[in-house]
């Protein structure tokens, strides 16, 4: 019995040591809203039910999962959603009649540091019943937890009544409207940390008349709802372009030939295919290099992770492809040195099970070879 004893004991160290590095990974605690103190029965009750996570202002974001009849998945009041990571998600109002919010508060495991570059991201889906659908996505981290008596919009005036605490704001936006009602959108960006950055909300910071959107219902008076599961925020390193580069004799950067390298930089916004400039810039060096031999050509492939339909992830990775190509020929390459082809989902370099191993298969590659 007592040697039971020892081994139960041992196997529990041992789970707990299991647990830790992915608690180091990942800074936000219970990002998919997994543990909870209650089954939710009823709307506006996350603070109650959720364990790490609160609301900061007056608003009722509400707390989904399985194991519940009245606030279950995949079927609730405002649509259907499965929940892909795990049993439960939480939703909330990001526009609404009169300027109705509903935020997520989070305390991070430890606070960020100060000049390093972190990632934040999250998982969002569309409200099937919702009248709207918003651009833009808000992120503010704070020294100290907040607790605002409004139901509106935290304004930059009832944040900077709260005392003892300091902030720093991040807006995620792209040129396409969050408007998916099937599938999980990811949302992402990256940002160099202050250093005090403890706790996290999500939410939308603006009034309505400031906030971007359209009507998803010609007569639509109602809100835009949105459903955010898989909540995270990771260390990573700062992206430089020569990492995929061999230095030559001259002290600039050479492509070793008949090898796949991956551009570096974000190339494109979420479910879009036109090129942002920081991936102009890095398609314009590519074409410096290009055009100093004429027996250079280049092979531009696109590739996307396992979320949404294989015929739309085909399409949408040989729009990729596609653009990055076209936009070397605008250069002044001739499009008989180019080959392009997108691959969906077929060839990831990770797992598709967690929000880093499908950030690595979002990419797009290139292979430079001799004629």
């Amino acid at each position: 019995m007592r040697l039971f004893k020892v081994t139960e004991h041992i196997v529990a160290i041992l789970c707990l040591l299991a647990v830790v590095p992915v608690m180091a990974q990942n800074l936000v605690k219970n990002p998919s809203f997994e543990q909870y103190v209650d089954c939710p029965e009823k709307l506006g009750n996350l603070n109650a039910d959720v364990i790490d996570w609160s609301t900061p202002t007056e608003g009722s974001t509400d707390y989904f999962n399985s194991c519940s009849k009245a606030m279950g998945t995949p079927k609730n009041f405002n649509g259907t959603q499965p929940a892909d990571f795990g049993q439960g998600y939480a939703g909330l109002y990001l526009y609404a009649p009169d300027d109705y919010r509903e935020y997520l508060q989070v305390e991070l495991f430890e606070p960020l540091v100060e000049d390093e570059n972190y990632t934040i991201s999250f998982y969002v889906s569309l409200a099937e019943r919702s009248d709207f659908a918003v651009k833009d996505f808000g992120v503010l981290f704070s020294t100290v937890p907040l607790q605002v008596a409004t139901k509106k919009e935290l304004s930059k005036r009832l944040l900077y009544q709260q005392k003892n605490t300091s902030y720093h704001a991040i807006e995620i936006g792209y040129t396409n409207f969050y408007r998916d009602t099937n599938d999980w959108v990811l949302v992402h960006s990256e940002f160099i940390a202050k250093g005090s950055e403890r706790f996290m909300i999500l939410g939308n910071f603006k009034t309505n008349a400031r906030t971007r959107m359209f009507k998803t219902e010609k007569y639509a008076k109602q809100g835009a709802y949105y459903y955010i599961d898989m909540v995270s925020v990771e260390r990573t390193e700062r992206k430089d372009m020569g990492s995929d580069l061999v230095s030559g004799a001259s002290g600039k950067h050479d492509f070793e030939l008949d090898k796949t390298h991956v551009f570096t930089n974000v190339l494109f916004d979420f479910d879009e295919f036109i090129l942002l400039d920081s991936a102009k810039k890095e398609v314009a060096r590519v074409f410096d290099y290009l055009k100093k031999d004429s027996t250079l050509t280049i092979e531009i492939n696109g590739h996307t992770d396992n979320i949404g339909s294989e015929g739309y992830n085909q399409v949408l990775s040989n729009k990729r492809a596609k653009a990055v190509a076209d936009y070397l020929v605008q250069l002044g390459l001739s499009g008989k040195k180019i080959k392009w082809n997108g691959f969906g989902g077929e060839n990831p370099v990770s797992e598709n099970s967690s929000v880093k191993g499908r950030q690595r298969n979002r990419r797009v590659e290139f292979i430079i070879a001799k004629e």
